[in-house]
């Protein structure tokens, strides 16, 4: 059998779908430079310690294990920090994802499962997003993601690259054995950063802009768990080992909640105060990303489990009290 190469999968979800293509069996080879990756998620697979950014290193890696097919996490994420330092996300994500696929047709690997976002959306102008909605990115790292998802179909057409993008909304929740969950370093995504100060380790929540046009003036935002996400990357591979075209999916619930509302939920199910200030909208946030995941659905046969965002929220706070005990 074939390996699976996962990039960045020491991270949050890479470690995930490490987890769920070893419980099926499947032989799998982590690769990470453990910069935002965690050592102690390393549970399933290989272990290649290294970056993208070293040719020399992609090269020995896929000479040493016989790669089948890759799926790729390894970038940079913090949308504000993309803002600020453009460079970085345009060198770590886009020059080093051309480095890996330049690894990999040397090594005529030929099927790619691709971690893209919804960002590359940026403002809707539908209320749900479809796969066929406008391209606008806000942001450098909407942009990167973009840019990616292009290099893909243009390696498709030149070289016969399959591959699958998939476009995740808001992924949250932790593994359900408590093996793993979400930990960024620094963290900036939203449900870890208001358990954080459920936990008392951070003073008050801030909501980025209450002037949006939304029911409560906050960003909305469609939750997925990160296992749904984990499932539907497996389910994309078999898609591509059967033959499938090269194509975009939606990963979401299509169900948008706002900040404010989140900030609810995690009150009801920590059962703890939530301080909370207000500021001003950050750059690159779009008002609301709602998805439809029809496609995944219908073409990928593949259903999110985790459809309540208190279960989603459940599971992240379950985890965070044992994480950061």
């Amino acid at each position: 059998m074939q390996k699976t190469l996962i990039t960045g999968g020491a991270g949050y979800i890479g470690s995930h779908a490490a987890k769920a293509l070893s419980q099926l069996g499947r032989e799998v080879v982590v690769l990470d430079s453990l910069v935002a990756g965690h050592r102690d998620f390393l549970k399933w697979g290989e272990f290649e310690n290294g970056d993208l950014a070293d040719p020399a290193f992609l090269k020995s890696v896929f000479s040493k294990h016989d790669i089948g097919e890759v799926l790729h996490f390894a970038a940079f994420i913090a949308v504000g920090e993309s803002v600020e330092k453009p460079e970085l996300y345009y060198g770590n994500n886009v020059r080093n994802t051309l480095n890996l696929l330049d690894a990999m047709m040397a090594a005529d690997v030929k099927r790619l499962v691709f971690s893209s976002t919804a960002a590359v959306y940026g403002e809707p102008v539908t209320d749900v997003i479809a796969e066929d909605h406008p391209l606008s990115p806000l942001s450098p790292y909407a942009w990167s993601k973009r840019m990616i998802e292009q290099i893909l179909a243009d390696f498709d057409h030149a070289y016969g690259l399959k591959h699958v993008c998939l476009r995740y909304f808001n992924a949250a929740g932790a593994d359900l054995d408590g093996e793993i969950g979400e930990r960024h370093q620094p963290e900036t995504h939203l449900i870890p950063l208001i358990l954080h100060a459920a936990l008392g380790l951070r003073d008050n929540i801030t909501i980025f802009g209450t002037d949006y046009p939304t029911p409560d003036g906050t960003c909305l935002r469609d939750y997925i768990h990160v296992t749904d996400l984990a499932d539907a990357h497996v389910k994309a591979l078999e898609y591509l080992i059967k033959g499938g075209d090269s194509r975009a999916f939606n990963l979401g619930n299509g169900n948008g909640f706002s900040v404010r509302e989140i900030i609810d939920v995690a009150r009801e199910v920590s059962g703890r105060e939530i301080p909370v200030t207000e500021s001003t909208r950050r750059p690159g946030d779009s008002p609301a990303l709602v998805s439809s995941a029809a496609a995944a659905r219908d073409i990928l046969g593949w259903k999110p489990q985790f459809g309540d965002v208190r279960d989603i929220v459940r599971t992240a706070w379950n985890w965070h009290q044992k994480d950061l005990a």
